[in-house]
């Protein structure tokens, strides 16, 4: 139910997303390699921050499984010691999914998107259950020092297709805009 042109949209759309809102720092690498379903490992305490973006056609999922190493640890908390590994880590994937949900929305007017939620990453063995139209994994370096396993899970619940325009100049960073 999901056309070839949407699924690539969606892949581009991900990348996109990972590469701007991912990285801590402006000039820090993003490189991002497709990884098969088969290939992906979770150790029994693996925690995977997972989050929703919801329509009427469709459900995505993006779910992002971190190693809480010292590598990972040092290039995500850097000098910040009010917050936890896991809630720096749970607001940088809130970034990133916010980031698709916004490119989504110019093809998809009433989106949802759920706030982080932390799973056990044996989560991501089950996702063929759950009969997606789109179901792709990534492995992502950050800046040579970091690793992060993203999982994109599409179930369409209508036919889907779209082509998406990522050529536009970003006038948005995500942020909360109070009045």
């Amino acid at each position: 139910m999901i056309s070839t042109q949407a699924k690539d949209s969606i892949e581009r759309i991900f990348y996109k997303a990972a590469q701007s809102r991912l990285p801590r720092e402006a000039g820090d690498s993003c490189e991002i390699v497709t990884i098969p379903q088969d290939a992906l490992d979770a150790a029994p305490e693996a925690r995977v921050v997972v989050l929703t973006i919801s329509s009427i056609l469709f459900r995505l999922l993006l779910i992002l499984q971190f190693k809480d190493d010292a590598g990972t640890r040092d290039y995500f908390v850097k000098d910040v010691a009010d917050n936890s590994f896991q809630e720096i880590f749970s607001e940088v994937a809130n970034l990133c999914c916010g980031a698709m949900n916004q490119e989504l929305l110019n093809y998809f007017p009433d989106l949802g998107m759920s706030t982080p939620y932390l799973l056990s990453a044996r989560c991501v063995s089950h996702l063929q259950q759950l009969n997606p139209g789109f179901l792709a994994s990534y492995k992502l370096t950050l800046n040579h020092a970091a690793q992060v396993t993203a999982t994109v899970c599409v179930c369409a619940h209508a036919p889907i297709d779209f082509v998406a325009d990522l050529s536009a100049v970003e006038e948005s960073s995500g942020e909360l805009e109070l009045f």
